[in-house]
């Protein structure tokens, strides 16, 4: 087993996933949070079963002109190949200060944001947007390059989607389509394609129409 086999993993980010950085000196790309909760979620598991958090410590510190920081220290834990692993950083947010216009302002979210930014930090050191941290996204091909697996990938989830649609149509018999549909080769099939929830359940009622229809016919 590689030591980089959970990096090689999670480090590929889409660039639907992404926001540009704002309020900041400096411009750059960062992972839209909660896409790394999906993500950890799938590599882990449901988030407190899996992988999970805590907030190990909060503080507010006071900076140049009398400006206040809110920071935040964050645990990660996850189980990986049977061990756990933990891994902390720290998020900070600007909780109140002057703004450009010489307006005073208070942040009532800088918490809530100082550990979002502790728990996307934490989640890199093993690997998730590990493509972004580390600065391949300042390759225009690159990212070129993951817009086209992004447009290949969801022409691929339409064409699952429409097959399968058809075969679903085409039965003739209940427990023949009830075997298909558990196959260990169509859940794999529904995994590698990337079905949604929403694309899920409409598969299914389409699966509840045929049985009735069959079922139907059978009756008549």
């Amino acid at each position: 087993m590689s030591n980089l086999e959970l990096w090689n993993k999670v480090e590929k980010t889409p660039p639907s996933h992404t926001k540009a950085i704002t309020g900041k000196s400096y411009q750059g790309t960062s992972p839209k949070p909660h896409y790394l909760v999906h993500k950890a979620t799938e590599t882990f598991g449901p988030c407190g079963i899996g992988w999970g958090f805590q907030i190990v410590e909060e503080r507010i510190e006071e900076g140049a002109g009398g400006e206040k920081m809110h920071l935040a220290r964050v645990r990660v834990w996850y189980e990986w190949n049977g061990k756990r692993g933990e891994v902390e950083h720290i998020g900070g947010t600007q909780f109140s200060g002057t703004r450009s216009s010489g307006k005073h302002f208070t942040d009532e979210d800088a918490p809530k944001k100082s550990v979002t930014d502790a728990l996307v930090k934490a989640l890199s050191m093993i690997g998730f947007a590990g493509d972004i941290f580390m600065g391949r996204y300042d390759d225009s091909k690159y990212v070129n390059d993951l817009k086209n697996e992004d447009a290949a990938a969801d022409e691929s989830t339409v064409l699952f989607l429409a097959k399968a649609r058809k075969e679903i149509a085409a039965f003739k018999d209940v427990q023949a389509m009830t075997d298909w549909w558990s196959s260990e080769e169509q859940k794999n099939a529904r995994h590698q394609h990337g079905i949604t929830q929403k694309q899920l359940d409409e598969l299914k009622g389409l699966l509840t129409t045929q049985k009735a229809l069959i079922e139907g016919k059978k009756a008549a």
